[in-house]
C-alpha cells in the first residue's frame, strides 16, 4: 500500500523575499538596512538597495567563480566514470514546478555552450512530465556522452490523487519501470505493465536522489509534504542510496541573489532557505546546492554555470558512495 496513498498533496506558490521580508511585488518593504520608504520621484527601476555591507561578510561556502575553475568542473564531469562503468542514474524528484526538467535543461545547456530546452519543459500547474524520460547528458556541443543519465518523471501532486504515487517511484528506483512508461496516479506500474522489467540489471538502477524544492514555495508546501520526503528517505536510505537536494528559484527569494549569484552563500535569506529545506527534508545543510536554472535567457552566465555544475558534481559524489557500498557490501535487494 503506498505511504501517501495515490498522490501526494503539496500547497501553494509562494511569495517573494526582499531583503528578509516577504514582498507583493506591487509594495514596498523594509530591507535589512532599515526602511527602505521610496523619495518622490522615485521608481522601482530606480531603486537599487545598498549590498556594500556583503563585502565584510563571509560566505557560507567559498566558491572559485573564475573561469578557468568552470573549465575544470567541467572536464571532471566530462571524464567521470563509476567504479563498475555502468552510468550514473539519477533520480529528480520534486513537487510539481519545483524545476526538475529546467534543472536537465540548464546542466545540458552549460554543456552545449548555449540555452537549450532538453527535457521539455510547461508551465501546467500539473506539471509537463507525465512519464519516466532518462537523459544522458552530452558533455559536448556533437556527441561525447558523459557518464551522468538524470531520469525525470511526474511530480509530486499538489491534490490528493494527482502525481506520482510512492509504488511507481519504487518501481523506477529498483529498474522495473521501463523507459516513455505514462504514469497514472490511480493505476501504479505492475508485473503486467508493458515493457515491466522483471529482472533489471545495475544500470537501470537509480543510484542516487535528487530531491529538487522550489525555494519560492518552500513556506506554502502542505505539512503532510515533510513526512512523505523523510519516508522516502528512510526508504532509499534503507537500499543504500543517497541523496542530495537542489534547491531551484533562488533568484526570486533573494534580491541580492538575483543581482549578483555570486551572493548567494552570503545572503541570509539563501542560508535560511537551505535551514528551511533541510529541516522538511531531514537533511543536513552539507546536502543541500541552492541553483539558478536557466528560464527566459538566451545566453549562458558564467557564475550560473559553476552553481549549476557545483550541484552535479556533489550528486556524482553521492553516487559513488552507492558503488562504493555495492563493492564493500554487495548488491542490496530491493
Amino acid at each position: 500500500m503506498s505511504i501517501f496513498g495515490a498522490g501526494i498533496v503539496v500547497g501553494s506558490a509562494g511569495t517573494m523575499f526582499h531583503g528578509g521580508n516577504a514582498v507583493d511585488n506591487n509594495k514596498t518593504t523594509k530591507n535589512m538596512e532599515g526602511s527602505s520608504e521610496k523619495e518622490p520621484g522615485s521608481s522601482d527601476l530606480q531603486d537599487k538597495p545598498d549590498l556594500t555591507w556583503l563585502e565584510k561578510m563571509k560566505p557560507l561556502r567559498e566558491v572559485q567563480w573564475t573561469n578557468d575553475h568552470k573549465q575544470e568542473l567541467m572536464s571532471k564531469i566530462r571524464s567521470y566514470q563509476t567504479s563498475y562503468e555502468e552510468p550514473a542514474r539519477v533520480l529528480l524528484l520534486g513537487p510539481v514546478g519545483s524545476g526538475k526538467s529546467s534543472f536537465i535543461s540548464s546542466v545540458q545547456s552549460v554543456f552545449s555552450g548555449r540555452v537549450l530546452n532538453r527535457a521539455m519543459v510547461g508551465s501546467s500547474t500539473t506539471g509537463f512530465t507525465k512519464k519516466l524520460q532518462s537523459f544522458t547528458i552530452q558533455g559536448e556541443k556533437r556527441g561525447g556522452s558523459t557518464a551522468l543519465t538524470m531520469c525525470d518523471v511526474m511530480g509530486l501532486g499538489e491534490e490528493q490523487g494527482t502525481g506520482i504515487n510512492f509504488d511507481d517511484i519504487v518501481s523506477v528506483l529498483k529498474g522495473n519501470a521501463p523507459e516513455g512508461h505514462k504514469f497514472s496516479p490511480s493505476h501504479p506500474l505492475d508485473p503486467c505493465t508493458a515493457g515491466y522489467l522483471e529482472e533489471p540489471r545495475l544500470a537501470n538502477r537509480v543510484h542516487c536522489v535528487v530531491f529538487v524544492l522550489d525555494a519560492s514555495r518552500l513556506s506554502s508546501y502542505c505539512t503532510g509534504l515533510r513526512e512523505t520526503f523523510q519516508k522516502l528517505r528512510a526508504y532509499f536510505s534503507d537500499l543504500g542510496v543517497h541523496q542530495v537536494t537542489v534547491l531551484t528559484h533562488i533568484d526570486k527569494v533573494c534580491v541580492m541573489t538575483n543581482t549578483d549569484v555570486k551572493d548567494v552563500y552570503k545572503s541570509p535569506i539563501i542560508q535560511a532557505m537551505m535551514s528551511k529545506a533541510g529541516e522538511m527534508l531531514g537533511m543536513s545543510k552539507s546536502s543541500i546546492m541552492p541553483v539558478r536554472n536557466y528560464s527566459s535567457e538566451l545566453d549562458l552566465d558564467s557564475n550560473t554555470d559553476t552553481l549549476l555544475l557545483s550541484a552535479i558534481d556533489l550528486i556524482l559524489e553521492y553516487t559513488d558512495l552507492y558503488f562504493l557500498d555495492q563493492a564493500s557490501e554487495g548488491p542490496k535487494e530491493f
